[in-house]
């Protein structure tokens, strides 16, 4: 496992390395002292794992992750602020270590990481969580029917409801199981399981959903979706 420091504090990267340092499942540890020095290290090195602060001059942490969008590894934010936590989740951190933190907190952060890895890893892809009447859904994917996207959010539809995520649908995609989801249109992810027939019109076309939901459907990807229609019949 690589892993990435992000911190404009050296004390901060020094503590962070030590407990790393400790662990013989990570086989290399970068040290960035700001953000925009962060986006070239990501892109240039691939950690599996970063470590992120979320204050820093220039480029903050938010603005890191927003950057890097789907290239982004997976993220624990670590700062001195606790107002920020749900901000942090929102931006799709896996979790928020508040300084001081002690050893066993460290150590359940870097576990809750290690999960997620082995998820990416296995090619299993872990429920979509989402906020609804001030309660934490966890939304299995197989159920998804279709993600649609709504501004700066994307909108996930399932069984006859919507929830509001605040993720662009670019975000989203790749977090969503390839086997089972496809992009059709600029605006619109489907379900293939869930998709029963496909409406053709000139350019554009409609995937209709057995829910009776019409989705929008371009050109474009029309051919890949009738390829994965005609292979599961």
């Amino acid at each position: 496992m690589r892993v990435l420091v992000v911190d404009d504090e050296p004390l901060a990267r020094s503590s962070l390395r030590m407990l790393l340092k400790e662990d013989p499942a990570i086989t290399w540890i970068g040290e960035c002292g700001g953000g925009e020095e962060a986006l070239d290290e990501v892109k240039r090195a691939r950690p599996d794992l970063m470590f992120l602060d979320v204050k820093m001059p220039e480029v903050d942490g938010f603005q890191v992750l927003q950057a890097l969008g789907a290239e982004a590894p997976v993220t624990v934010f670590v700062t001195a602020f606790d107002e920020h936590a749900i901000r942090a989740f929102d931006a799709g951190a896996i979790d928020y270590l508040l300084k001081p933190f002690d050893d066993a907190r460290f150590t359940r952060a870097l576990k809750r990481a290690k999960e997620r890895l082995s998820l990416k890893a296995e090619g299993r892809f872990p429920p979509l969580k989402v906020k609804a009447l001030g309660r934490t859904l966890y939304l299995e994917q197989a159920d998804i029917d279709w993600v649609e996207a709504a501004d700066y959010y994307a909108c996930v539809h399932v069984n006859g409801k919507s929830h509001l995520l605040r993720k662009s649908l670019k975000e989203l995609e790749c977090e969503l199981d390839p086997k089972l989801f496809l992009r059709v249109h600029r605006s619109a992810i489907v379900n293939c399981s869930k998709v029963r027939a496909i409406h053709c019109a000139n350019d554009e076309g409609e995937a209709e959903l057995s829910s009776g939901v019409r989705v929008p459907l371009s050109r474009r990807y029309r051919g890949e979706l009738k390829q994965r229609l005609e292979a599961r019949a």
